[in-house]
């Protein structure tokens, strides 16, 4: 389906249900320009998020997907989530007093859904809630999607015979460039939901006490974060010896005195 075809489904609907294009910008927050080039296919000029609105204003249901001519797009994306799951996992690992569980499914009143890690700390009696993120796309949804997990959290627990007194929320995003940059353009409403710095985390990892909503960049190559999450590696360059100079080599007629030529040779000295 081209564009054309797409912006002309929303005219249809609008039209079905005796809409005017000010009727359905006004529902959906945009402009009325936006509406029109919607419908006429300029999607090039629109952004997801107004499209969005204009859909769920016309209860019109969009299903974006990401194709790949490498092939197994889904494969690529699970496999990089799958290693971050594992980074964590070791991490918590090499903290010492944590029970994590992977991909935790739960079916509460209506309510269903995936916690990606759900660890416990058994001598604090503390669940914490793990959202593992390789890309940072829709922010409402990400902190409704944890808010729900965290509310159910402490039932979830239970069914596996914990009974937590405190439950914590970490939403832990895979280091790169994109997801800095797509959260520090988020930053107060992630800092709202989120407002346990880096320090303060990490310090209630070692040691949980009383609830926790924090935010931490992981990274899923090697089971340490790079900068601003759990903990930092350096690394350490070995300096490299200072190679000897040459002197130019002397024609017959300019060779050295003997006595310079009696001393002996001198290398540069490792440092």
């Amino acid at each position: 389906m081209d564009d054309v075809q797409f912006g002309a489904r929303f005219r249809a609907v609008r039209l079905r249900r005796q809409l005017r294009q000010r009727d359905v910008a006004d529902r959906a927050g945009v402009s009325d320009a936006t509406v029109s080039r919607l419908e006429r296919g300029r999607l090039d000029l629109l952004t997801v998020h107004a499209i969005r609105a204009v859909a769920t204003a016309l209860e019109i249901r969009i299903d974006l997907s990401a194709w790949w001519r490498g092939g197994d797009l889904d494969r690529l994306v699970h496999s990089h989530h799958a290693a971050l799951a594992e980074a964590v996992i070791g991490r918590l690992a090499e903290i010492g007093g944590w029970t994590v569980r992977p991909e935790v499914s739960f079916s509460i009143r209506g309510e269903r859904g995936v916690i990606d890690l759900l660890a416990w700390h058994p001598s604090t009696r503390t669940l914490l809630v793990i959202e593992l993120k390789t890309a940072i796309v829709d922010v409402s949804e990400l902190l409704g999607t944890l808010d729900r997990k965290t509310r159910l959290a402490a039932t979830v627990g239970r069914d596996l015979g914990w009974d937590p007194v405190h439950v914590g929320t970490c939403l832990i995003v895979a280091e790169s460039p994109t997801n800095r940059r797509h959260v520090a353009e988020f930053g107060e409403t992630l800092r709202s939901a989120l407002p346990a710095d880096r320090r303060t985390t990490r310090q209630w990892l070692r040691v949980p006490a009383g609830p926790l909503r924090g935010l931490l960049f992981f990274s899923d190559r090697h089971v340490v974060t790079t900068g601003r999450g759990i903990v930092s590696r350096k690394r350490v360059r070995v300096p490299t010896r200072t190679p000897a100079v040459r002197a130019p080599s002397r024609g017959p007629l300019e060779r050295a005195p003997e006595a310079a030529r009696s001393l002996p040779n001198r290398h540069p000295v490792s440092r």
